[in-house]
């Protein structure tokens, strides 16, 4: 890229979702702000659309800034969907004008805005039948799905699932991956959502505070995405030999993940062939995630606002466009 078109960009203000202090929702503002330069194995992203996660929120609350750190202003967001604008020295894989989706890591964030840099490893061609919104809701959530069913979980044909919370964003996820796989999958929900379980073809449901008696020794792998799942009770519903992946850390369950055991603590971590297969799997309709609302860049604080005090809206992500 010539330095001419690089400061068409670097003078142009744009606008995204920060906060200049850890904490709640009153913390957050949409404002100005200028796009870095893209460096080496880097892409600068014109977003289309933006998915909300709980990391969001939770990461903005403080809870992971063990993590994160005390760098600020902080952008909100993780996964995006848009248009390269631009690259930076050593990106072999895309270009300028490339359609893609990704995601930025814990301590970047940053993709509710106008524009985003994003590592060229976090970062895949978008398939041409999936729309903004879906491609923007396919990132994070898919890739801890499919690095937690198949690069931890090993999962294989005739391996059975037990995933608590099996109808969020990485639960919905997991449970289809694993079903195309050729695995079978059981998993925990309200009981109202227990009919959308069933469609997708989980069974059996149980709620969430199940008892396991019935359910012990049943499965290879059990997921927990809610992180509520008593390290007992999971342990009860192993197979010998089975695993247990949960994907919602605390420093506790870093600990007990370094020791022997089935116990995991899985982060997603950005590895292009894995994301590049969840995008596949999105393309392909096997992996199918429901967008209940969208809302434009100047009335997302609202929404995020509202989904995480009131969980609303439910059965689906709510995207954030730019246009």
């Amino acid at each position: 890229m010539t330095s001419t078109r690089w400061e068409v960009f670097a003078v142009t203000t744009m606008k995204r979702i920060q906060y200049h202090r850890y904490g709640g929702p009153g913390v957050m503002r949409l404002e100005d702000f200028e796009p870095a330069r893209p460096g080496p194995g880097e892409v600068l992203v014109r977003v289309k659309a933006a998915a909300a996660n709980p990391m969001d929120w939770k990461i903005r609350n403080g809870e992971l800034k063990i993590m994160t750190g005390r760098r600020f202003p902080r952008g909100m967001g993780h996964d995006f969907a848009g248009v390269v604008v631009a690259v930076g020295a050593h990106v072999t894989r895309l270009a300028v004008g490339d359609e893609v989706l990704g995601g930025v890591g814990l301590k970047a964030a940053g993709t509710f805005a106008e524009m985003v840099v994003a590592e060229e490893k976090a970062v895949v061609t978008k398939p041409a039948s999936l729309s903004w919104a879906q491609a923007a809701a396919i990132p994070v959530v898919g890739l801890t799905a499919f690095q937690a069913m198949v690069n931890t979980g090993r999962l294989h044909a005739g391996h059975a699932v037990f995933i608590h919370g099996c109808l969020g964003g990485v639960g919905r996820s997991a449970a289809q991956l694993a079903l195309a796989h050729g695995a079978t999958v059981g998993g925990s929900c309200r009981d109202t959502a227990a009919h959308e379980a069933r469609d997708l073809g989980i069974a059996p449901i149980v709620e969430f505070d199940f008892d396991a008696t019935e359910l012990m020794g049943r499965f290879d792998v059990v997921l927990d995405t809610a992180g509520t799942l008593p390290v007992r009770t999971a342990r009860a519903l192993l197979k010998p030999g089975g695993r247990i992946i949960d994907i919602t850390p605390t420093p506790a369950k870093f600990v007990r993940s370094v020791l022997p055991g089935p116990f995991r603590v899985l982060i997603g971590k950005p590895v292009v062939a894995d994301l590049a297969a969840v995008a596949q799997a999105a393309g392909k309709g096997i992996l199918r995630l429901p967008v209940a609302r969208t809302v434009p860049l100047d009335k997302a604080i609202a929404a995020l606002t509202e989904l995480e005090r009131d969980h609303t809206p439910r059965g689906g992500k709510l995207v954030i466009t730019t246009e």
